[in-house]
């Protein structure tokens, strides 16, 4: 697990070595182990290392002796490195040591920019080949959980790099927000394309690879994905989730450093804390650390009862964690940073206390249940996209995925930004285009497709990713894994009502298949409790009294909205003011939105200095 950066142009000077520093720099908390850069004329790349996978070896960038023309770094985990490792040994390639990444240039050398394709993990890989034409190859996962982003300046130099404040540090790389994140923001919570908040800056989409040559465009090719899994019967589908996770868990818990289990006191994050104690104790291993975060004071929705529970039926050594509310906005704008994006979810300061407290207590790995919600159907959203015949259920789909409703939004627009929104299209103008695309109609398709391709890796993913390398942890996600998503899929399709095809009730994907897989390993009360949200009651926070209410009235003052020009002040302060009056969560949720846009705003463009923990 590291961070990785490089640059190609036609220009044959050298890369200049301080801008190199500062790039490296940028992105260090989440590759504190190594740092190495190699540059050559119109060309460089870098990584910061997280030693996980025999941390004695796997110096990057790698290079193989028998393979002078091919360089490659590389971010990530590699599960199947042991089977490629044999395979190539066969066809003659000798390797130095037993890091994952190693195989990476005799893996190119023997199947070129479709290397990827035989790569089976979570991974952002770079490799550059100057053995003729100097070509770079980008590749990212199927879930996109290892980003890479990028730019091109106008004189044609590719530069990219794993964070965006890192891809910033390069000259010629500009913070500018892009006129239509606010909209986004509210809209969808976090910009959820291939296209990021700030203008030239893309994100390689997932599963795709790209061929970048000196000078010109990159050429982005989606990889076609590996093969499903058998249909699943509705009475086998819990064995159907246990038993591929059971691997998943086993195969994740092995690293060459300390891992934990990240234990929410929900359906999914049980599964894994459940399976895990099971592998140590089939091991004859010690007993797994959970780790579990709440507010203190013991919020509506608290989960911190549940994840004792679960903790105590698998025999886990259990780690308690209470964050004081009151220290919620000293996490402001160190998450914001970190993120790179404005994210309107307010998960993210749990997620990133919750890292801190992992790294503190000596673990390098931690799993978690993220993706089971997406994947198996959880999230209300869903069942909103199942409308009554003649309904929009697009509509009622996106704005069930946004911060605040489409009436709110346009309402608070001044007419300049609504106008700007009618010409270019909105956030939910595109996501209701794509799902309407599809030719079959198929809505469950339609929206389960958008989720995992698009939502998933935007959401939870890069939360998990970024927040988790802020504090050098590698967070290992078996609901990600290849064998799972297929068979999530093929219990989605059974479900989708023909000859109709409709996102009808009963063929929106439920949590059946993780209830049966939890039968006999959760406590009850875990193993069929419905869904719920991460447990920050926004609604109190921002309240007379709250402990975010200064800061959110702080970041909509009117002077600062008045500057930017695209909300109109007084209809924020009166959301604000109704806020006060009568707390909801859904206007709780608009003001946290709006808030988090405004300090991503003034946080990226006043990004001059490394990112560290003190910020």
């Amino acid at each position: 697990m590291c961070r990785i950066f490089g640059s190609l142009s036609a220009a044959p000077a050298l890369p200049d070595p301080g801008e190199l520093a500062a790039v490296s720099a940028r992105q260090r908390h989440g590759g504190p182990d190594e740092h190495r850069v190699l540059r050559g004329p119109g060309w460089s790349l870098g990584c910061d290392r997280l030693a996980v996978t025999d941390p004695r070896g796997g110096s990057q960038p790698y290079r193989l002796a028998h393979l002078p023309g091919i360089t490659a770094v590389f971010n990530g985990e590699i599960c199947n490195h042991t089977e490629l490792r044999r395979e190539l040994a066969a066809r003659g390639h000798r390797f130095p040591d037993g890091c994952d990444g190693t195989l990476l240039p005799a893996l190119y050398a023997e199947y070129g920019p479709d290397f990827a394709r035989r790569l089976d993990g979570m991974f952002a890989v770079a490799v550059l080949d100057l053995r003729a034409a100097p070509r770079l190859v980008l590749a990212v996962d199927p879930l996109g959980i290892k980003p890479l982003h990028h730019h091109q300046g106008p004189d044609g130099t590719f530069r990219f790099a794993s964070e965006i404040p890192a891809l910033l540090a390069f000259d010629g790389v500009r913070a500018v927000p892009r006129e239509d994140s606010l909209d986004t923001v509210l809209c969808l919570r976090t910009p959820v394309s291939a296209r990021t908040a700030l203008e030239g800056i893309g994100l390689l989409p997932p599963g795709a690879t790209a061929v970048v040559r000196p000078g010109r465009a990159p050429v982005v090719r989606r990889r076609p994905p590996g093969p499903g899994a058998a249909e699943t019967a509705p009475e086998a589908a819990g064995e159907g989730v246990r038993e591929p996770l059971r691997r998943e868990v086993r195969r994740l818990a092995r690293a060459d450093v300390p891992v934990c289990v990240l234990t929410s006191g929900g359906l999914a994050s049980g599964l894994v804390t459940a399976l895990a104690a099971e592998e140590a104790r089939a091991a004859g291993a010690p007993a797994p650390h959970t780790f579990h975060l709440a507010l203190r004071g013991r919020p509506p929705g608290a989960e911190d009862a549940r994840a004792r529970q679960t903790a105590r039926r698998a025999r886990t050594v259990h780690h308690e964690v209470f964050l004081d509310p009151a220290e919620l906005p000293s996490l402001l704008t160190r998450t914001t940073r970190h993120l790179g994006q404005p994210d309107a979810d307010p998960a993210a300061l749990l997620a990133y206390a919750l890292f801190r407290t992992v790294r503190q207590a000596g673990y390098t790995v931690a799993l978690t249940g993220d993706g089971a919600d997406e994947l198996f159907g959880a999230p209300a959203r869903l069942h909103a996209a199942a409308s009554p015949s003649g309904g929009d259920w697009a509509a009622s789909y996106t704005d069930a995925l946004g911060a605040a409703p489409r009436m709110l939004r346009s309402w608070l627009y001044t007419c300049d930004y609504r106008a700007h929104l009618a010409g270019e299209g909105s956030a939910a103008d595109r996501v209701e285009r794509e799902l309407r695309s599809r030719p079959d109609g198929d809505r469950l398709a339609a929206v389960t497709a958008f989720e995992t391709r698009w939502r998933l890796p935007a959401g939870p993913l890069r939360r998990a990713d970024h927040l988790g390398m802020a504090w050098a942890v590698e967070a290992r996600m078996p609901f990600c894994r290849p064998a799972l998503i297929a068979h999530a899929r093929t219990l989605a399709h059974a479900r989708t009502l023909a000859p109709a095809r409709t996102l009808a009730p009963a063929a929106v994907p439920d949590r059946r298949a993780l209830y049966g897989a939890g039968r006999g390993l959760l406590p009850e009360a875990v193993a069929r409790r419905p869904r719920q949200p991460p447990a920050l009651p926004l609604a109190a926070l921002i309240a007379p009294g709250g402990p975010l209410l200064e800061p959110v009235r702080e970041l909509l003052s009117p002077r600062r909205l008045a500057r930017d020009g695209r909300l109109r002040p007084e209809r924020v302060r009166a959301l604000l003011e109704r806020q006060l009056e009568r707390p909801s969560e859904a206007d709780a949720l608009a003001l946290w939105a709006l808030a988090a846009h405004e300090l991503w705003t003034e946080v990226v463009r006043g990004m001059r200095v490394p990112l560290d923990h003190a910020a």
